[in-house]
């Protein structure tokens, strides 16, 4: 985007600003304490955050629950066993008519430390993205911080930023005497990345306690301009983990090579069936059912800017997928990605061999329409239809004797469908509005491209949810050398304080 484009967007935003009280109020309060901010984020993303990890997990709930009890918000733990704890916090405002649920999450995804530049857990601030060259900065003891410098950390943007700029949206709040308007509640989960396997089990448990009117996601990023974005729905996903069986053992290659099957080359062979060369899905009826959207939805599509241009500039590539669509009309489609693919060794460590075994695995985004059981039923039917013998464990040598094409398929047990709230609800309206008020133009989208758990929110509380994203497009978000841009926890402290005084 042109650097004029991008000043134009930020004077919008002062502007706007300047039209919300608690934005302003924000403004100003950051303005006063931005290392203070900075040094209590850095705090929180100090402490390694993976659901499977217990005691540190725990150790950030901990600090979640006291960085918001010191802003005067009366917290509790809300637990089921084998889980994280949630972390759910509520402030009565009397007269209140209304309640608004803030959601975020706290933990983060895996990760291979020898990936990252810096350690993942010791934040460090960068004087620019490190694929432009960014150094390892300290913080001015005084004045203003470059708002383009970028904090690098595990969760830095996904999703433990919302968590500071919540916080510190109370505390500008409080300072300025902004008045609440609502009863506000908070929910902080503590394995979204690990597919909310227990969310919907909290949410029954403790579903008197959850009630609300709206619930505002703050997960994601804002739109790739990098204006503010407010999206009424996310995609489903369910992930699907296949191993294809060779030999018993590896073979010399030149002995048994073009005699003995290689899973490796089945594997792929299998995977590119299922999708064509201009990236749609080949897989019978997998498009069936797709809900379709209204004509508001419709229109917010054709009225997002186009940064498809942009992107594939930002990215280096020469094509895209989807048979001409732009990105932004994608998303409102299931997709088909494939995460990742193994079998034997490869670089120095490569051997001529033919593989025992071939694994990937992969992931399906849903949308309203496809559930997640019929998705994996789909695929299912075709892998059958291409020959294969499927089970769920190893087979033994008299399986693998009695079927030409054998595959192990495990389905992820934390999957869930997607889910869509309508943008001419009164509430989403006046979301939009109070956005607007705080961020200058909004873009509005009917689906965000990734996925985070309001099925569940949907199918068991009846509330509507609605995402208001603040991290920045270019996040690293889910692999090494995640960041956030600063001027992004600046605007999403704005976002936040005009939210919660709605």
């Amino acid at each position: 985007m042109a650097r004029i484009g991008i000043v134009l967007l930020g004077l919008a935003g002062i502007v706007s600003a300047q039209q919300n009280p608690a934005a302003s109020a924000a403004r100003q309060w950051r303005q006063a304490h931005e290392r203070a901010i900075v040094a209590e984020f850095e705090e929180l993303l100090a402490i390694p955050n993976l659901a499977r990890d217990q005691p540190d997990i725990r150790k950030n709930a901990a600090v979640v629950q006291a960085m918001f009890e010191k802003r005067g918000v009366k917290t509790r733990l809300l637990e089921v066993p084998g889980a994280p704890p949630v972390v759910f916090g509520q402030i009565e405002t009397p007269g209140a008519t209304r309640t608004l649920m803030f959601y975020a999450h706290y933990d983060g995804q895996p990760l291979d430390p020898k990936e990252w530049a810096s350690p993942p857990w010791q934040p460090v601030v960068r004087n620019r993205a490190l694929d432009a060259g960014g150094d390892v900065v300290a913080l001015p003891s005084s004045g203003a911080i470059d708002p383009e410098w970028r904090i690098y950390a595990r969760s830095a943007s996904d999703d433990k930023a919302p968590l500071a700029a919540m916080a510190t949206a109370l505390d500008a709040i409080h300072a300025a005497h902004v008045p609440l308007r609502s009863n506000i509640k908070f929910i902080f989960e503590g394995e979204e990345e690990a597919g909310s396997p227990h969310l919907a089990e909290i949410l029954r448990k403790y579903q008197d306690l959850l009630g609300s009117d709206v619930w505002l996601i703050c997960d994601g990023p804002v739109h790739q301009s990098r204006r503010q974005q407010i999206v009424f729905g996310a995609r489903g996903v369910t992930e699907i983990a296949l191993t294809v069986y060779g030999p018993a053992h590896e073979l010399h290659s030149g002995h048994y090579g073009n005699w003995a099957p290689n899973p490796a080359m089945m594997l792929a062979r299998l995977l590119a069936s299922m999708k064509d060369d201009d990236g749609r899905i080949t897989i019978e009826h997998f498009y069936d059912g797709i809900e379709p959207l209204s004509e508001t939805e419709k229109r917010a599509v054709a009225e997002a800017p186009d940064v498809d241009r942009d992107l594939m500039r930002e990215l280096a590539l020469g094509r895209t997928e989807g048979g001409g669509k732009k990105l932004v009309e994608l998303i409102n489609l299931p997709s088909l990605n494939v995460r990742g693919m193994a079998s034997a060794r490869v670089g120095a460590q490569a051997s001529n061999v033919v593989p025992s075994t071939a694994t990937a695995t992969i992931d399906i985004r849903l949308v309203k329409g496809i559930s997640v059981q019929s998705a994996l039923d789909r695929v299912k039917a075709h892998i059958r239809a291409q020959g294969y013998y499927i089970g769920d464990k190893d087979p033994d040598a008299a399986t693998r004797m009695a079927h030409p094409k054998v595959i192990k398929v495990i389905t992820d047990p934390g999957g869930y469908n997607a889910s869509r709230t309508s943008m001419d609800l009164p509430i989403s309206q006046l979301v939009l509005k109070t956005a607007e008020s705080a961020r200058g133009p909004i873009v509005k989208l009917p689906t965000m491209g990734g996925s985070v758990p309001l099925y569940m929110i949907d199918e068991i509380l009846h509330a509507p949810t609605i995402s208001t994203p603040i991290a920045n497009h270019d996040n690293n978000q889910h692999s090494y050398n995640e960041n956030l841009r600063i001027q992004n926890l600046w605007d999403g402290i704005e976002l936040m304080a005009a939210l919660l005084a709605m």
